[in-house]
């Protein structure tokens, strides 16, 4: 009933979207420029946010344009709106069970969950030079995951799907659906004490791994790493901690270096390794988002989004892992670093997906502090900034599509905030290459930017033949013909004229057809 009610919504907004496509858009304030910051020595991260948001009243907003809306209003009216048309987040997504929560719904006891062995989630990190020293972010989760019977397992996975069940997937699916409905359903620890043991890390495979480079194995560097703070109360731990070099293993990090590979697991626990990155102070990072650019998700169908997620196997995107293993065997000293928006509890299989198939990186996923909405709305500004801090004078390329309005609000954002440090932005547009995408995206952030440092592009060997290295972002023979404003309205709307926005007064008609849709809906 949920879901018919959502697919309901969903239908009266666009066609509450078709009504406002001819309006000239409004302006709007450009956002003060903040100044880059080096990574300050060790100290604790504390993540989340104020929980309690208050509502808006939706009259107060009938001036707003269309973004507003669709990244403020849309968001605080709660489930009925689907929040991928926000930050790429599958409703299905939003609110995973934690602590007490999960030991109900899985009718597990907590004395059952004492006997279960503590685990670790421990996320690629990456580390800067200051000081003459390397100072590594560790981050990931502790948990505990209960013995749950298969049957229940079955019935919690079923909620991760849209008309169909466990019980009618094909074999290898439905046993990928359990295993990720198990790495929903577990216990995080607080108040954990963490330790972490570092070695050298080799190539995978031995001469080369399949995705391509990203990095190279240091002489030494091995080490163990007490962390200085507990876990969070959702478990979480996020932290940079310098390293020693007393063996004299590791390579300084001035200049454009390669990165340095160090292998890191946690202490206690055959759950917690990953691989970490040394990152020079300059050179080139390539930030990239993963679902609709790397691999296929479809996040804009929900139904074949959350089976593209939960299970079926990871699929790449056309010829994408050719294109980033070309550009690690061109410019060896490239970092690669991946963020995701996907909640950390479901981020193995990512990570495993890129390790498989494209160049070794660094990682960002969306920690359990931000389950709040108020940081769940920031939460990828809030990692990029993160990295861009870390490396004030590296250059940046940043990567995605164009179906989540986070990336299109944030991506031209750093430009701004960060003069001179982002090179390219290259953004797949989506609803020029599949038909399912029928959500509009906002142009407005790229106003104001350089034309030759962003492209839109259709198909991966759009990304072929550039001189990455001298600074070269555009194909020229890939046309642009943008606008700015809302691209990909209902009736072509946006696609061409000037001006083709949504501006005050389609607001008013917009916003009288979402309350009456609301009203209809029985959600206000």
């Amino acid at each position: 009933m949920a879901r018919n009610h959502t697919r309901r919504s969903f239908l009266l907004i666009i066609a509450a979207l078709q009504l406002t496509a001819a309006f000239p858009a409004e302006k709007t304030l450009e956002p003060a420029v903040a100044i880059p910051l080096i990574t300050p020595a060790p100290t604790p991260v504390v993540l989340g946010g104020d929980p309690h948001l208050q509502k808006r009243n939706v009259v107060d907003d009938i001036t707003s344009k269309l973004d507003g809306y669709v990244n403020s209003v849309f968001s605080e009216l709660g489930s009925a709106i689907p929040s991928y048309v926000s930050d790429g987040l599958f409703p299905h997504f939003q609110d995973l069970p934690t602590g007490s929560q999960v030991l109900s719904s899985a009718n597990v006891s907590s004395s059952d969950l004492q006997a279960s062995p503590t685990q670790v989630l421990n996320i690629p990190g990456y580390a800067n030079w200051t000081n003459d020293q390397w100072n590594l972010r560790f981050h990931g989760n502790v948990y505990k995951q209960p013995n749950i019977s298969n049957d229940t397992i079955d019935n919690l996975a079923n909620f991760f799907l849209i008309d169909t069940s466990v019980e009618q997937l094909p074999p290898s699916q439905a046993d990928q659906a359990r295993n990720l409905t198990r790495s929903i359903y577990v216990v995080q620890q607080a108040n954990e004490n963490v330790t972490m043991d570092l070695e050298p890390a080799p190539l995978a495979g031995g001469d080369g791994e399949s995705g391509g480079g990203g990095g190279e194995t240091p002489a030494g560097g091995s080490q163990s790493v007490r962390l200085p703070y507990e876990t969070t109360p959702e478990g979480d731990f996020d932290v940079f901690v310098p390293l020693q070099n007393g063996s004299g293993g590791l390579q300084p990090g001035d200049g454009d270096r390669p990165p340095q590979r160090l292998n890191v697991y946690a202490q206690g626990t055959d759950t917690g390794n990953a691989t970490s990155y040394l990152v020079s102070e300059e050179g080139l990072t390539i930030i990239s988002d993963i679902d609709d650019i790397l691999r296929i998700t479809k996040i804009y169908e929900p139904k074949e989004g959350l089976l593209n997620s939960f299970a079926r196997p990871f699929t790449p995107w056309m010829n994408m892992p050719n294109i980033y293993r070309n550009l690690s065997e061109s410019l060896p000293n490239m970092h690669f670093h991946y963020l995701t928006t996907t909640p950390e509890q479901v981020t193995r299989n990512y990570m495993k997906f890129i390790y498989d198939t494209y160049p070794g990186g660094s990682f960002d996923t969306r920690p359990l502090n931000f389950s709040d909405l108020s940081a769940t709305l920031s939460i990828r500004k809030f990692l990029l900034d993160k990295v861009f801090q870390t490396f004030p004078q590296r250059k940046f390329i940043l990567v995605a599509d164009t179906s989540n309005s986070d990336v299109m609000r944030d991506y031209p954002q750093m430009a701004t905030d960060y003069p001179g440090q982002v090179q390219c932005i290259w953004l797949r547009n989506t609803s020029a290459t599949d038909s399912g995408d029928r959500f509009p995206y906002n142009t407005d952030g790229f106003k104001d930017l350089d034309n030759s440092t962003y492209m839109f592009f259709l198909v991966p060997d759009d990304l072929t033949g550039l001189d990455v290295a001298g600074g070269q972002c555009r194909n020229a023979s890939i046309p642009q013909n943008l606008t700015f404003g809302y691209q990909g309205l209902p009736f072509g709307f946006g696609n061409g004229a000037p001006g083709m926005g949504v501006g005050q007064l389609g607001g008013w008609i917009w916003a009288g057809a979402l309350v009456l849709a609301l009203n209809v809906l029985d959600i206000l």
